[in-house]
């Protein structure tokens, strides 16, 4: 299909031919209408290597379609993303974040190996010994160097069950204290923060265990039981600690019921015990379905009064971060999951020479501050976010101005590739594709 697209006169950039709605994205990207399609039906489990511990997939297989082939197998990846229906494809050119990434990093840095496609037609390898440059520049480009059409990532033997430690904590400061001192611990497989309020919040650690005490087992990611930030919230109204030892693969997919705490606005009666026993079997409703049923009208209202944004800060800037988030959005539950940032070539990368451990402060909701205005209280947060070297996930709404996207990113390595590689005629820039101003 590319060598078809130069042999035309290569007129028009190219990107994937898979439809806006089916993405998790909740952006539905206009340039699928004007660009050339490029049909990537790519879904397969290829090769289990238990020998290299390397699993070889291509792009569009999905997280909950990964840890079902490879659990009964004995295998996990280390990185194992929330939402089942995400893809390798959109976690390698995005971004995916999990509870174990304070010890892995994210999903990018658990993978060895990229296959592409590249604008000339050619199939090309790259890892960090081989075309090392493209390896580390792929990651965050959003399919604008290349198709993706393989990866390699890391295996990691996996165990039936994780055993986690339910922990209130109060007060900022203190909440901010235990969050990164059970971060810094590489004992814990996971580690992850619900916060309820400015001074509330769940801290949950958990451990990979073969072992579980019948009587703490509980499946969470049966249909009739509660969401599972619900289920944790338990925990703080009760003011004490617990510990439960969850199935691996209730626990990887914890959210997806919920969308996270998504649903709530959705179907506000969707954790009532009495639903949840008739018709929890239906939910949640695939995000590609709501996005396929919902009218223009909605879409804005979605767009104006609803907020679905990650932010990657220094942990070292996690309460006045928190704090902004507050002032700015005041939206809660507030998703908090470490993650250690390699020094590594690419868009993203710390601020020094050493890795460093970053947190995701994820805000999904609607803000009840008063003043919330999309474009004006995204910018401020925009800007506080670059303020502090911290990145924004590009799946979510971004108003920067160019200027400001190339300043919270580092764009060395990637505008030296699309230069070498031709794809200035092929695929437009990250900032075009997925920057609000650049769209409209």
């Amino acid at each position: 299909q590319v060598r078809e697209w130069k042999d035309e006169g290569s007129k028009r950039y190219m990107c994937t031919g898979r439809p806006g709605w089916l993405t998790v994205s909740l952006r539905v990207g206009k340039y699928k209408k004007i660009h050339k399609n490029i049909m990537i039906n790519l879904m397969d489990v290829l090769e289990v290597d238990s020998e290299r511990q390397v699993v070889l997939v291509e792009p569009l297989v999905t997280m909950g379609q990964l840890t079902a082939y490879l659990n009964p197998m004995g295998w996990t990846i280390p990185v194992v993303p929330e939402l089942d229906d995400l893809t390798v494809g959109g976690l390698i050119m995005g971004t995916g974040i999990e509870s174990s990434s304070h010890i892995y990093g994210l999903f990018q840095h658990t993978c060895m190996a990229y296959e592409l496609v590249l604008a000339d037609g050619s199939l090309v390898r790259c890892s960090p010994t081989e075309n090392s440059d493209l390896f580390y520049a792929v990651p965050w480009s959003c399919g604008t160097l290349g198709f993706l059409v393989a990866a390699e990532i890391k295996m990691i033997p996996a165990k039936k069950y994780v055993k986690i430690h339910y922990e209130p904590v109060r007060g900022l400061q203190k909440i901010c204290e235990k969050f990164t001192e059970e971060s810094k611990k590489k004992e814990n497989s996971f580690v992850e923060g619900l916060m309820y309020s400015l001074e509330e919040a769940v801290i949950m650690t958990g451990v990979l265990t073969d072992e579980p005490e019948q009587s703490k087992i509980n499946r969470i990611g049966n249909y009739y039981k509660p969401w599972f930030f619900k289920h944790v919230e338990m925990y703080l109204k009760a003011d004490r600690t617990g510990i439960e030892y969850i199935p691996a693969r209730h626990y990887y997919h914890r959210h997806t019921r919920s969308i996270f705490w998504e649903l709530q606005d959705i179907i506000p009666f969707g954790n009532n015990p009495v639903f949840r026993y008739l018709f929890g079997w239906m939910v949640p409703p695939k995000i590609s379905l709501l996005k396929l049923t919902q009218g223009e009208a909605i879409r804005k209202l979605y767009e104006q009064h609803h907020v679905v944004q990650d932010m990657l800060v220094p942990m070292k800037s996690l309460e006045k971060s928190i704090q902004t988030f507050h002032d700015d959005l005041n939206v809660y539950p507030l998703w908090l999951c470490p993650f250690i940032l390699p020094n590594n070539p690419g868009m993203v990368h710390p601020k020094g020479d050493e890795a460093e451990l970053y947190v995701d402060i994820g805000a999904y909701g609607e803000p009840k501050r008063k003043q919330f205005e999309a474009r004006a209280s995204m910018r401020q947060m925009e800007k506080f976010v670059r303020s502090v070297h911290g990145f924004q996930m590009l799946y979510a709404d971004c108003y920067m101005t160019r200027e400001e996207f190339w300043d919270m990113f580092d764009g060395s390595l990637y505008h030296k590739l699309r230069d070498q590689m031709n794809c200035k005629d092929a695929f437009p820039e990250v900032y075009d594709k997925i920057c609000k101003a650049a769209r409209h």
